[in-house]
């Protein structure tokens, strides 16, 4: 559970979301600018604060404080860029790894991390042109926040690989605060019938899932097994892989858990508290053969020397 700072005279708000925390940032501020927008023949006033709260970390290693932070006014804004009032922020395991700065590729100093956070477009920086969203819109920040949309690497979509790719939370300031500065051309429009804190989470966990499964070159009524399963990432993919028509082994240990991945549609359960021989297991679901994909959401290193031995030839 995650706690928001709360505003004076307000009590922390916490939201859990998708079995991955989730929060809701309040908004008080003490002095702010009006910005007017016209759409549909209505004029509209946004109150935009100078200082907001932000959840930083001050130098590498060091603690995460929330302390007070500049908002960048909407005169100040790029060509391209966008001022969003954050709903609400996913925190993922990797927000750890930026804080403690022990990946080879290092942040940004001072951070403010966040990578998976839902806000609404209050402000669009000027001469912006054929921007794909609007003033008033609600959308999604994922890791990509931007890249150049025009190299080798971009065109063939693989957007993280850019040479001038920007990440959130890590090479730029990320959602772990109450106003964000965004690019038009990455933010993902959040339809309406999905809630913001739902939403969060699907913009790292489900992501990353989805592609997996996308690139997996798996068809329906293939087998997949997925390594934890019922985690954060693990819940997602059992949804996304039988809604696209595979038969899914869900891998987990304890009861709680093999009653979520059946919940969520698991053709195959196995607790690996409990059983001795996993990839024996998966051999006799899948008819000897041997899964056509895995789909490894467990930290543990043994999800990912296990897939070897149990998926079929040309398995992924």
């Amino acid at each position: 559970m995650v706690e928001a700072w709360p505003s004076r005279g307000q009590t922390p708000v916490s939201r859990i979301s998708n079995m991955r925390a989730t929060v809701r940032p309040s908004f008080k501020q003490p002095s702010s600018t009006v910005i007017h927008h016209s759409t549909n023949q209505q004029c509209i006033s946004i109150q935009i604060p100078t200082i907001q709260k932000v959840a930083i970390v001050a130098t590498p290693g060091g603690k995460v404080e929330v302390k007070d932070h500049p908002v960048k006014s909407a005169e100040e804004l790029a060509p391209g860029e966008c001022l969003l009032k954050m709903h609400c922020t996913g925190v993922c395991h990797t927000d750890l790894h930026a804080r403690l700065s022990d990946w080879p590729v290092k942040p940004m100093s001072p951070l403010i991390g966040g990578h998976e956070g839902v806000g609404e477009i209050i402000a669009i920086g000027k001469g912006t042109t054929n921007s794909p969203v609007e003033i008033g819109q609600r959308v999604g920040v994922k890791w990509i926040a931007d890249s150049c949309r025009n190299c080798e690497q971009c065109r063939k979509g693989y957007e993280q690989t850019c040479a001038n790719v920007k990440l959130s939370g890590y090479t730029v300031d990320g959602t772990f605060s109450q106003y964000l500065v965004s690019f038009v051309n990455s933010v993902t429009p959040i339809p309406d019938a999905l809630e913001s804190n739902a939403a969060a989470s699907i913009l790292c966990a489900g992501v990353t899932v989805y592609r997996a499964l996308k690139y997996s070159e798996t068809s329906p009524g293939d087998w997949i097994v997925i390594p934890g399963a019922g985690g954060g990432l693990g819940h997602l993919a059992v949804q996304y892989a039988k809604y696209m028509g595979r038969r899914v082994i869900a891998i987990d240990g304890g009861e709680e858990k093999r009653q979520l991945c059946k919940e969520l549609g698991a053709d195959y359960w196995i607790d690996f508290t409990t059983t001795k021989d996993i990839v024996g297991e998966i051999k006799k679901a899948t008819g000897g053969l041997g899964a056509h994909a895995a789909i490894v959401t467990t930290a543990h290193s043994s999800g990912y020397t296990q897939a070897v031995d149990y998926l079929r030839q040309n398995g992924a």
